[in-house]
């Protein structure tokens, strides 16, 4: 099958440090290219791939100083993936709402993951509009807000089986991995590794609009002698930092769409403990993967005997559930069906009769491009 991949041009696929959505799409088509799919990857220059690379840009844009408008950027890489439609046999799409009007006036099945949150206030009228659009969530909590949306399924993130190194033996510290934002509540992990008197590192990015909330909210926080703040990490280091701690702590306070950490722990057979929002309740299996609470204060008593959960059965049930391979073949049966999908349609139209004029022209140019 020839396959299109169209990835966000923030970060590099893979990213270097921080970039979930990045990432996942990165396993997606190293797995379709390893099943033996022609993959095309429109991404920034800076990519590593085993697909055909069409670089719509020299390098990722968020660290790229020399980017003024990120967006046009983008809008020029939809029209060159509209442009070559007919390439492919199916074009899958990570650019969130960004090309639904472009999309919708293709010939060529295509299908939209959507990777972050939905309960903004201002996309109930994109989704109205758009609801044709056929479009897979990462969990099913991340759909509620929007059920008018064009929904083919939920397809759970996965991680390639030999990613991480399970740990049988960890450290002993707690560990938190992510942002630090108000809505990670990083603030909430800190009290729960004070109270227990355990060591708590901590690997995060600080984004530019959290400069702030770090600055006056979390940084005292970081001066207590049990606290250590790595920073960022990649991913050459998360087999043995997740894989060294006791427990991951995921005291989110929002409504996470899947949350790529703690499926990374459970492939190091790391248990998670975590606050009941968003996926949460989808990926952690209670008692057996991890233990899910609802205040501080339950949080402080799970992580106190996270110890008695089996690290080699949490491994177990990553390889069950969260592998790439499944992910793969989960989109491989979406592929399929969005294509029976256009061939019933087209069937039921052929004999309409053509519009007077029509404004598509083709497109000649096949060769990879390079944007600068």
């Amino acid at each position: 099958m020839r396959i299109a991949q169209v990835s966000p041009l923030y970060e590099s696929v893979p990213p270097r440090l921080y970039g979930g959505t990045e990432r996942i799409l990165h396993y997606i088509t190293e797995e379709l290219v390893r099943m033996g799919h022609d993959v095309t990857l429109f991404a920034s220059g800076d990519s590593q791939t085993s697909a055909r690379l069409r670089a719509q840009c020299d390098r990722a844009l968020r660290l790229n100083e020399q980017c003024v408008d990120p967006l046009a950027k983008h809008v020029l890489m939809l029209e060159r993936v509209a442009s070559w439609e007919s390439e492919f046999d199916v074009i899958h799409f990570h650019t969130d709402y960004l090309h639904f009007s472009i999309a919708r006036r293709m010939t060529v099945p295509h299908l939209t993951t959507l990777h972050g949150r939905l309960d903004i206030q201002d996309l109930g009228g994109v989704y109205d509009e758009f609801g044709d659009i056929p479009v897979v969530s990462i969990s099913d909590a991340q759909r509620r807000p929007l059920p008018q949306a064009g929904w083919l399924a939920t397809v759970h993130h996965g991680l390639p089986a030999d990613l991480l190194q399970f740990n049988a033996d960890p450290e002993g510290y707690f560990a938190f991995v992510g942002r630090i934002s108000p809505e990670k509540r990083v603030d909430r992990a800190i009290e729960i590794a004070k109270a227990l008197g355990v060591p708590l590192k901590i690997a995060a990015k600080v984004d530019k609009v959290d400069q702030e909330y770090f600055k006056t909210q979390i940084e005292p926080l970081l001066a207590h002698p049990l606290v250590e703040f790595v920073g960022e990490i990649g991913e050459a280091q998360k087999s043995a930092f997740m894989g060294g701690a006791r427990a991951l702590l995921f005291p989110i306070d929002w409504p996470e769409p899947f949350g790529l950490v703690m499926i990374e722990a459970m492939a190091c057979g790391t248990p998670v403990v975590a606050f009941r929002n968003g996926s949460v309740d989808e990926v952690i299996e209670e008692g057996v993967t991890g233990l899910v609470v609802e205040s501080v204060e339950e949080a402080t008593e799970a992580a106190r005997r996270v110890g008695e959960l089996d690290r080699a059965r949490v491994r177990a049930e990553f390889e069950r559930r969260f592998t790439a391979e499944r992910m793969a073949k989960d989109y491989l049966e979406l592929y399929a069906e969005v294509a029976a999908r256009k061939t019933l349609k087209s069937g039921l139209t052929e004999s309409e009769p053509p519009p007077a004029e029509s404004g598509n022209a083709e497109t000649a140019a096949s060769e990879d491009v390079v944007a600068a």
